[in-house]
């Protein structure tokens, strides 16, 4: 059955992302409430501004009744995300802190051999539960002569290694996306690692690169405003408001990508820390005002117990590690 999911128009986002970034980022050491009660906190691998930050901004405050608790999200970028988790890993069990674990950082970067790693946050880690599908899609830039993905592949096709596609940094899931389509089209397209997506769609925008493979909900404003074009969605999923846009896997039948965003915690907490976020996170997931502000931010909502999540993320590392093995993908 084909999955149906709503994405929502993006020009009232800034309404509800700004009030979001009074948010207290916090620092390494806990923080104590006046009644002497520790601050929750919410862990992110990257920059304040991106999906895996706003999403969590989203879900912090949200759960503040629910846990009766003051929650804060605390920025620690670096060798996409898994430094901050390595962070929490290393450390004593603390209920207090959680990570907000994305698709990539669980299930790809740890793969890449040659990658220096701290640890293994897939393995490392215990999923408390998921919040919400993102969709990812293959972008130009209005001014690019190709027009669909076809025309990208053969290009590709008679100018091996000429083609070349952007991406947030090695092991992302944009940068193995790519390698997956090298895959299976049977190309050879350049890779070209950026320090973060925003500085790809710079250089998708200024024909320094010739596509993009990213997360919808980044580059949704470029496409309605007409400075992107989007030749294919990633995953087979219909979007309102984008049933007419092509799938990759209408060229492509094997291709299928989505993401996810989860919450994670410490291995050692107890059962009883590990269901105290879940429920909460249940709770606040069943609101539709809740889900309403995730689909306007470009997010399906999906609440996953972490038993599923679990599940989830044990099958993406089997899929995503084959696409590594076959690509040969290795670090610099």
């Amino acid at each position: 059955m084909t999955e149906t999911r709503t994405f929502r128009p993006f020009h009232s986002v800034c309404h509800l992302v700004l009030p979001l970034l009074g948010v207290l980022i916090a620092t390494p050491a806990p923080a104590q409430t006046t009644g002497g009660e520790r601050i929750a906190r919410i862990v992110v691998g990257y920059p304040p501004g991106g999906a895996t930050d706003t999403i969590s901004r989203l879900i912090g405050k949200a759960l503040e009744p629910v846990l009766d608790q003051r929650i804060v999200v605390e920025n620690r970028p670096g060798v996409n995300g898994v430094l901050a988790a390595a962070q929490i890993v290393q450390s004593p069990p603390d209920p207090s802190v959680v990570y907000q674990c994305p698709m990539s950082t669980l299930a790809i970067t740890p793969q890449i051999p040659g990658l220096s790693v701290p640890i293994d946050p897939g393995v490392e880690m215990a999923p408390l539960a998921n919040l919400a599908l993102s969709s990812y899609g293959l972008v130009v830039a209005a001014s690019s002569p190709y027009r669909s993905l076809k025309d990208i592949l053969s290009a590709a096709r008679e100018r091996p290694g000429r083609i070349s596609f952007g991406s947030p940094g090695m092991g992302s899931v944009q940068h193995l996306s790519g390698e997956y389509i090298n895959q299976i089209a049977h190309v050879n397209m350049l890779h070209v690692p950026y320090k973060g997506a925003s500085a790809a769609v710079v250089d998708v925008l200024g024909g320094r690169i010739d596509f993009l493979f990213t997360n919808l909900g980044d580059v949704a404003g470029q496409i309605q405003s007409g400075n992107l074009r989007l030749l294919g969605q990633g995953d087979r999923s219909i979007f309102p408001g984008l049933a007419d846009v092509p799938r990759i896997a209408d060229t492509l039948p094997e291709f299928d990508v989505i993401g996810w965003f989860g919450i994670c915690g410490h291995k050692g907490l107890s059962q009883a820390d590990r269901q105290r976020w879940t429920r909460a996170i249940e709770t606040v997931m069943k609101d539709e005002a809740f889900q309403h502000r995730l689909q306007e931010l470009g997010f399906t909502p999906l609440f996953e117990d972490g038993d599923t999540l679990g599940r989830r993320l044990a099958e993406d590392r089997i899929r995503w590690r084959k696409i590594i093995d076959a690509r040969n993908v290795k670090a610099n």
